[in-house]
């Protein structure tokens, strides 16, 4: 191989004249000189010396390329984040379009149930507003009819109470007329309220006979009837008030003396010397007696069935006929007269107090509400 020889080098230009002088610049018409135009590769220039200005220029374009490299680089690191944060906000774009949407169509939605709910809404206001109209309506038609309830109510308790002898019904209707009148606002019913209140009281306080311990009475007084002495019934009489007035005497032991004292006894009722009060008792025949005991059954018979149909005033008139009735044509010094007069005695004192109370002041007032409530809706 044969050595090549070393490229020329370009000739090196010149140094600068020291004219023109340095505080004259060139003139601004004269371009300057073209650089020289580079040799072929086959030649090798020599080169003395490197002028100052053309190694910075070379570092100035070092630098400037590495700082392009650099920028570049950081270019297309920007390019690509913002490729990503673009890509990405694409994507949360259609995200944000899709949950719009979806919220548009929700919002749709809720606006149409919140247009039927708005609906409902005023249908139930209207219903409501029909609801109060009709239980004003229904208030003002309660406290109309009741008064008339209440009369009604009073007057089926009163007759209760007559039919049974008994006061349950009259309390439990005027209590329940007391609740009812308590929650009324009707005005017209307050006078009604205090008579209620009154009555309530008097019924509370009433005294009810037994009407089975009357009746017993009068069962055993009749079982005494038959048993009861004339006032003619001599012989009975003598009888029954020796036998009462003193123990009987001893029986004799001797047969002679058993005999003396039968004649004896038998002697002594021959003859009977008495006070007549009452003629037309001591006049009365046998077969009277019997229709006097008859018609004293009757009247007895007569009050106890006035009694079982709380008829007082009938038990009283009957159970006085048949007093007056004992005392007469019975014999009164009887211990039998004397125990059934004070019997009867006691039951007519029993029927003295017999009478329900009444409540005719509680139907009144009532009555009163019943006419007032009536012209009050005539003037609507």
């Amino acid at each position: 191989m044969t050595a090549e020889s070393p490229p020329a080098l370009p000739p090196v230009p010149a140094a600068p004249s020291a004219w023109p002088p340095p505080d004259t610049a060139p003139p601004p018409s004269v371009p300057p000189a073209p650089p020289p135009r580079p040799q072929p590769a086959a030649r090798v220039v020599r080169v003395r010396g490197v002028q100052p200005g053309l190694v910075a220029a070379w570092l100035l374009a070092a630098v400037g390329l590495t700082v392009s490299v650099l920028l570049w680089q950081k270019v297309a690191g920007m390019q690509e984040q913002l490729a990503r944060q673009s890509a990405e906000t694409g994507n949360q774009s259609v995200e944000a379009r899709t949950l719009a949407r979806q919220a548009e169509e929700s919002t749709r939605e809720m606006t149409g149930k919140v247009a039927a709910l708005e609906t409902k809404v005023a249908d139930m206001v209207a219903y409501r507003a029909q609801l109060d109209t009709l239980v004003q309506s229904v208030a003002r038609a309660r406290d109309e009819n009741l008064a008339v309830e209440l009369e009604a109510a009073v007057r089926v308790a009163q007759d209760q109470a007559q039919l049974t002898g008994s006061v349950e019904p009259l309390l439990a209707a005027l209590r329940t007329a007391e609740r009812r009148l308590a929650r009324s606002s009707d005005p017209q019913l307050a006078p009604v309220v205090r008579t209620v209140a009154r009555d309530l009281e008097r019924v509370k306080a009433a005294s009810i006979p037994d009407t089975a311990g009357l009746l017993s009475r009068i069962d055993q007084l009749l079982r005494q009837v038959d048993d009861l002495p004339a006032a003619n019934d001599v012989g009975r009489a003598g009888m029954s008030n020796g036998g009462l007035r003193g123990a009987p005497a001893p029986a004799p032991e001797s047969w002679w003396a058993r005999l003396w004292h039968n004649v004896q006894t038998e002697a002594q009722g021959l003859l009977r010397v008495s006070r007549v009060e009452r003629p037309e008792a001591s006049m009365m025949a046998p077969e009277q007696v019997f229709f006097v005991r008859e018609n004293l059954k009757l009247r007895l018979q007569g009050a106890r069935l006035a009694i079982l149909a709380r008829q007082y005033e009938a038990a009283r008139s009957d159970l006085a006929a048949a007093s007056a009735s004992l005392g007469t044509w019975f014999d009164p010094a009887s211990r039998r007269t004397q125990g059934a007069a004070t019997l009867l005695q006691q039951i007519q004192a029993s029927t003295k107090s017999a009478d329900l109370p009444r409540v005719d002041d509680t139907l009144v007032a009532l009555g009163n509400a019943v006419a007032a409530t009536n012209a009050t809706a005539g003037e609507r």
